[in-house]
């Protein structure tokens, strides 16, 4: 009997969660930005690299796949449209993965926004998984360097549909800063505040606030709740919403908003 694939949490740079997928004996990893925690925590926990998972060209994302690939030769999944040269199996919206070494098969969603080929890799069933790279953070979503503002908003609109209890991997410590945002733009939010009280205490742990669910999402992420008729009378306050209130329109607003709150 096959063992349960298990999420590793790998610190990188300032701010960066790279995700190491493992049954204890092999490891997929996820966006490794920085080879060297990848192979110490190889080393550290006994595992063998048998397959790299890409969701966007950034940096912080791939700089560490060319010394990985020195190591270990392993096949590296990744977007089609995103012009990353090391990817050697490209992907893209209902591909599926078969992860070499492990019981584990990913759905691939086209995630466009933050970058234009973005995807995300999906385990379905009982206890799903989501690995969004930069297109969800914890109570926020990624800046929109390539993509449109509709882009990202059909993206948020298609993980938002996830089941409530999907684990939420993303790429970055971003949460404390974005729930700031999410207090000023939809204040009255109680389940706003109780994550506000819970991540807070975790940062003073020095704990993670990721992985989230999408149902916590849902609750408390103001890019996924732009019906909110809260929301809409903080844009309006701001200034920053016109006459336009159609759900993409709202999200354009606060997404400009949050580039420079």
């Amino acid at each position: 009997m096959s063992t349960p694939a298990a999420v590793l949490t790998v610190p990188a740079f300032k701010d960066n969660y790279l995700w190491l997928i493992h049954d204890g004996s092999h490891a997929a990893v996820v966006d490794p930005g920085d080879a060297q925690p990848i192979l110490a925590a190889l080393d550290e926990h006994g595992l063998s690299l048998t397959a790299i998972l890409l969701t966007h060209h950034h940096a912080d994302h791939i700089g560490g796949v060319d010394e990985l690939l020195r190591r270990h030769d392993v096949p590296v999944f990744g977007p089609r449209h995103d012009g990353i040269a090391a990817v050697t199996v490209p992907l893209g919206q209902d591909d599926t993965v078969q992860v070499p070494g492990l019981d584990l098969r990913l759905s691939v969603l086209d995630v466009p926004g933050h970058t234009r080929g973005h995807i995300a890799y999906v385990r379905e069933g009982r206890e799903p998984w989501l690995f969004c790279g930069d297109t969800l953070f914890g109570a926020g979503c990624g800046r929109l360097f390539e993509g449109t503002p509709a882009q990202m908003f059909d993206s948020l609109v298609k993980l938002a549909a996830l089941p409530d209890d999907t684990r939420v991997f993303c790429a970055h410590e971003y949460t404390m800063s974005n729930l700031r945002f999410a207090a000023a733009v939809e204040p009255g939010n109680a389940a706003l505040q109780d994550r506000i009280a819970d991540a807070t205490a975790k940062r003073a742990r020095g704990e993670p606030t990721i992985p989230s669910t999408i149902g916590l999402e849902r609750a408390t992420n103001p890019f996924l709740r732009g019906d909110q008729a809260e929301i809409a009378a903080q844009l309006d306050a701001a200034g920053r919403l016109g006459s336009d209130r159609r759900p993409v329109a709202v999200f354009t607003a606060l997404r400009e908003w949050k580039n420079t709150f």
